[in-house]
């Protein structure tokens, strides 16, 4: 059975989303992220992708005091990412609560660094976010495109031991248009032991069925829900 995984994005400590990766395009969806989170628990949800929108613009960790607010507050197992980029920032946010951490502009700009944390912390703690458009790694909070083509660049992590990774087909988030489940059946075809957390584009609970049905083992979903496109009824039947 697939993991649902619900999602809160912060900007200025509130549960916003956007489209696209546009920080233009943002909508203010709670004024508490706590709020939030409670909800998502009381349907019987147990995981938490948290990003920290403000940190990955910034490249440093912003809203942990958010992250402390909601591990503290719930049992949610949290999943942390935004702004993580030195071992300090790591440091915060499993200090501040995060079970694991996702990583994806530090995975491109200091490998050497991220590779590290792989070893010290293990596949468990330690995600590889690889958020793409066309195929090409973006960074910065989608904010700047690379020419590093996402198959190798998980290829290289896969083989320093990351098993874990966030994918985000960039053109997909938030516009409710449905996953990229072409893009997860070709890493899946290429990597069949990877643990793929498809992100982006769920407008449907059959969205949900069809990448259950690719055997994708896990997504991430927000602006569906937000919209009552997906109902947290639904969610908490699975």
């Amino acid at each position: 059975m697939i993991e649902i995984i619900p999602a809160i994005d912060i900007i200025d400590g509130k549960c916003v989303r956007l489209s696209q990766g546009d920080y233009n395009e943002k909508k203010v969806y709670n004024e508490d992220p706590l709020e939030v989170a409670r909800m998502f628990q009381d349907a019987g949800l147990r995981r938490l992708h948290l990003v920290d929108l403000d940190g990955a613009k910034e490249k440093h960790i912003v809203n942990y005091k958010v992250l402390e607010r909601i591990a503290k507050g719930t049992s949610l197992t949290i999943d942390f990412g935004g702004g993580v980029q030195s071992d300090m920032d790591l440091e915060i946010a499993f200090n501040s609560g995060a079970s694991m951490v996702t990583g994806g502009s530090i995975a491109v700009r200091n490998p050497e660094l991220f590779s590290g944390w792989l070893d010290k912390y293990g596949s468990d703690r330690i995600i590889l976010g690889a958020d793409c458009k066309d195929h090409k790694i973006a960074v910065s909070g989608w904010q700047e495109s690379t020419a590093i083509d996402i198959i190798p660049f998980i290829g290289e992590y896969k083989q320093k031991g990351a098993q874990k990774i966030v994918c985000t087909d960039i053109s997909k988030d938030g516009m409710l248009q449905g996953p990229s489940i072409a893009l997860y059946k070709e890493l899946l075809h290429n990597f069949p032991d990877l643990y793929l957390i498809a992100s982006g584009g769920v407008s449907c609970f059959q969205d949900i069925l069809d990448l259950e049905a690719a055997s994708v083992p896990a997504v991430i979903l927000g602006k569906a829900i937000y919209e009552k496109r997906v109902t947290l009824e639904q969610l908490s039947r699975r």
